[in-house]
């Protein structure tokens, strides 16, 4: 069995493709073994729990980020995860971190990297940055992480119209469709790997 482990700082809503298709059979040898966040009420926890999957929240305070990274490989290691997947997290990984689990961790960014990346570029500011560009088009990619921001190995990387009456709203939801297809989708080809 291929089991994953989700960090998570939002709603979740990658996660609950994932979740998805794992209930429609289309991810078979995979398991989701915990989602874990940094934030105590962070919808992807509630999400997760009410579906029946371990969610756990890993406090911040009176932790420095080395000891709350320990503290979540810990867990990531006694759930035996092998593929360590971020959605909407909302911290920078330690390098320790990422050395534990080194080319066993993604992340989806809701742009073409190298446009639009880097630790200034979360949420609907990357959305807002690409309307005011002029670009035409948009999309999502799909990468390791590495001990900087958005600078790890593309894994996928998928297109979308940008149109001229595009909102950041309408904007993201088109480009969160691409990551709810493409996400298990790359899930499942790194479980074919091992």
């Amino acid at each position: 069995m291929f089991r994953i482990g989700v960090l998570a700082s939002t709603k979740g809503t990658d996660l609950q493709a994932i979740i998805d298709e794992m209930k429609e059979g289309k991810m078979p040898g995979i398991e989701l073994a915990c989602i874990i966040s940094n934030k105590k009420n962070a919808y992807a926890l509630k999400r997760a729990r009410e579906q029946g999957y371990k969610g756990i929240w890993v406090k911040t305070k009176d932790r420095t980020r080395e000891e709350f990274d320990q503290k979540v490989a810990q867990l990531f290691k006694k759930y035996k995860v092998d593929l360590v997947v971020l959605i909407g997290y909302m911290r920078i990984l330690t390098s320790g971190f990422i050395e534990k689990f080194r080319n066993k961790i993604i992340n989806v960014h809701p742009a073409l990297i190298p446009k639009y990346c880097g630790k200034d570029f979360f949420g609907k500011g990357v959305h807002e940055a690409v309307l005011k560009s002029g670009d035409k088009e948009t999309g999502m990619t799909i990468h390791y992480l590495d001990e900087n921001v958005d600078t790890g190995p593309i894994i996928l990387q998928k297109e979308c119209p940008v149109f001229s009456d595009d909102t950041p709203e309408t904007l993201k939801d088109r480009v969160q469709a691409l990551e709810k297809k493409w996400y298990p989708e790359v899930i499942r080809q790194l479980a074919k790997r091992g």
